[in-house]
């Protein structure tokens, strides 16, 4: 109990402060195949590019503890680009809507025409297209496109940022917002428990306070002595708590595991899943609309290929082949200490596109949630550090239950031998 408290006399502490475990994001691209049929009203035709892989490197920062029983820090991730690893370079094009002005079309859709019709001039000027041919590393880490300005010029407050723009831009070198834990040093289930996250005991984006609760840990370790049941974590990129369920107990590499999935109700709408309607305004079932944490953009998130989604989104395109053993996402835990073995996490983000009346580039876009890319977070414990666990918490866990059984039928005879002699 002692050494999986939050606290730097313990031995977790260093393995909690500066995480050991290689981490490596996975990223597939979704290239589309006919973009000069989609602007006609035809079904787009997908092709997954990757993985694009990248080391990444997560420590935190900024540690304070508390008279509350709680720390707070920041935690940061570095990512590095992997070429070894990776089916393509950073400098390949790709294919993909051009994500800010698609974004911002839909985002107007209700605002004047003569508004419309300004910006819609503004974008032929521009050169700009309801698809772009730009370059890995510009779609993940940003580029200069001179649509900011023009739409901040239009419509202030439309896209309330400036300078680069790029779907991960804000990740790299970055934290995750400021966690307020607790060590669990007055009450061991409390350990690794959320506290507030940036100060705030709930989020104000969805529409029924249980949506908007922050639950579970910040996703890294749990309580020890876990039962196989489910464990909730908050996770920043969704904006929201995520609950996994128990589905088999396992072992990785020689320590014994309960492996926790999502259920199929995850990311479900209000009909199919009552909970989940807090969520919404919502759409098919198997997205999440994230728009009302991600500047309104029309933005939505989902396992990968649609797994466990309405199968209409699956077939509104061509080129998804969804499945269990690539999309479906998991989590290896070691129940006694409550510390991930094995992991991979597995996420989609998906654009609504449509034609919209009075911006001419939009075409005639068939209304259509597209997916843009997934991504995977993996790691597993490896090395010295599992060597330790093995040592530790099942070589000498059972060398010790030998023991015992041993002295026990040592200590019969000599029992039996004592009540002859009295």
């Amino acid at each position: 109990l002692q050494n999986v408290r939050i606290d730097p006399k313990s031995i977790s502490f260093s393995m909690w402060r500066d995480i050991p475990v290689p981490f490596y994001m996975s990223v597939y691209f979704f290239e589309v195949l006919n973009p000069k049929q989609v602007l006609q009203g035809a079904k787009p035709m997908l092709n997954q590019r990757g993985p694009y892989v990248y080391r990444e490197f997560r420590y935190k920062d900024n540690i304070t503890f508390h008279d509350n029983d709680t720390v707070s820090f920041l935690e940061y991730r570095n990512l590095f680009f992997q070429p070894d690893l990776s089916n393509g370079t950073e400098d390949e094009y790709i294919v993909v809507p051009n994500i800010l002005m698609m974004g911002a079309a839909v985002m107007m859709e209700k605002m004047p025409n003569i508004l419309k019709f300004l910006v819609s001039g503004a974008l032929a000027g521009l050169k700009q297209e309801a698809f772009m041919n730009r370059t890995v590393g510009e779609i993940m880490w940003g580029y200069e496109d001179p649509l900011i300005d023009t739409l901040n010029k239009f419509v202030p407050g439309l896209i309330p940022f400036k300078g680069k723009f790029g779907l991960f831009v804000e990740l790299n070198n970055s934290d995750s917002g400021l966690f307020t834990v607790n060590t669990g040093m007055k009450d061991i289930s409390r350990v690794h428990m959320v506290d507030t996250w940036n100060g705030l005991k709930k989020v104000n984006y969805w529409r029924s306070n249980e949506c908007n609760m922050i639950n579970g840990t910040s996703g890294e370790m749990w309580p020890p002595f876990m039962s196989p049941t489910s464990l909730e974590f908050y996770s920043p990129d969704a904006c929201r708590s995520l609950t996994l369920v128990y589905e088999q107990s396992g072992n990785f590499k020689g320590v014994p595991t309960y492996r926790f999935v999502a259920p199929k109700t995850l990311f479900a709408n209000g009909t199919d899943y009552p909970p989940n309607e807090g969520f919404c305004p919502c759409l098919q079932s198997g997205i999440q609309n994230v728009s009302t944490c991600r500047l309104n953009a029309p933005m939505f998130l989902s396992h990968p290929h649609f797994y466990n989604a309405d199968p209409s989104l699956v077939n509104a395109v061509e080129g998804l082949h969804p499945n269990e053993e690539q999309h479906a996402l998991f989590l290896d835990m070691h129940p006694m200490t409550g510390i991930p073995m094995n992991c991979s996490i597995k996420l989609q983000l998906n654009l609504y596109i449509k034609g919209v009346s009075g911006i001419t580039q939009t075409g005639k876009i068939k209304p259509v949630v597209l997916p843009l890319l997934w991504f995977a977070e993996s790691g597993s414990i490896e090395g010295s550090v599992l060597k330790q666990f093995y040592t530790n918490l099942v070589l000498i866990p059972s060398l010790l239950e030998y023991l015992q059984y041993i002295i026990l039928g040592l200590s019969v005879p000599l029992i039996i031998s004592a009540a002859v002699l009295m």
